[in-house]
């Protein structure tokens, strides 16, 4: 498989449970340590090795728009897809992209924090051309909201089971995949009424055998969807070089 540069990152969310806080500003414009998520996730994925982007918006595209036409140049190496169904879930957002990738590619979300060194690793994977590798988190102790949060069952290399509910699990979903094409037709298969789920499509992949996990070992992310985690995010992160790794290996909850 060719190197992955190209990214998508999905940013349509209204942020609900950010709102109190985010005063109207779109999730990703949200600022943490200064910056705004969605450039945290930009950067760490560009030193990566990611050169083309991807971001899906919906609730106000617009800022998002203007603020991506003042830091990066769209029509280059960023381009912005509007979703005007972003009340739905998170995979309708996904397949609104789909005809912009025939290769692999890294699908991230705008409000998941991670460190560059950690998608890189996963860029580095070997992927078949009908697979997707989501990156997982083993150390369940260290998640700041472990109810919100996506949980995995793996069995060896393979993730066999996946959602927020699960009662048994071993690991923790990042947020962060490295994906063949062939998840857009997993999403379609999976849409009830018109709508469907990242999760829903992993399901469809974990049935065949097709979704696997790459443990992120010691390396730190973070999902910031509240106040109460945007604070734990900027103090457990470096203040001095906001955007680089974390500074603690596993924070105190």
């Amino acid at each position: 498989m060719k190197g992955v540069n190209q990214c998508l990152i999905l940013a349509a969310g209204n942020g609900s449970r950010i709102a109190s806080l985010s005063r109207g500003v779109p999730k990703p414009l949200v600022p943490l340590c200064g910056v705004p998520l969605l450039e945290h996730v930009m950067m760490s994925s560009q030193q990566a090795g990611i050169e083309k982007f991807v971001i899906v918006a919906g609730y106000r595209a617009d800022s998002i728009r203007s603020w991506l036409n003042t830091r990066f140049h769209i029509g280059t190496s960023v381009n912005l897809i509007e979703n005007l169904q972003y009340q739905k879930a998170n995979g309708v957002s996904a397949l609104a992209a789909k005809e912009e990738f025939h290769d692999p590619f890294l699908l991230l979300m705008a409000d998941h924090i991670f460190e560059a060194r950690t998608a890189k690793a996963l860029l580095q994977q070997p992927l078949a051309g009908d697979e997707v590798i989501l990156a997982v988190d083993h150390k369940l102790d260290c998640v700041f909201d472990l109810e919100d949060a996506t949980k995995v069952k793996r069995r060896g290399s393979l993730i066999v089971e996946i959602g927020k509910d699960l009662a048994r699990y071993d690991a923790l979903d990042t947020g962060m995949f490295l994906c063949s094409p062939e998840l857009f037709n997993r999403l379609e298969a999976a849409k009830k009424n018109g709508d469907c789920s990242l999760s829903d499509g992993m399901r469809q992949l974990a049935r065949e055998n097709k979704l696997r996990a790459f443990d992120i070992g010691e390396a730190q992310w973070h999902d910031v969807d509240s106040p109460e985690a945007l604070v734990h995010a900027e103090n457990i992160f470096d203040r001095t070089f906001c955007g680089n790794p974390f500074v603690e290996t596993c924070p105190s909850v």
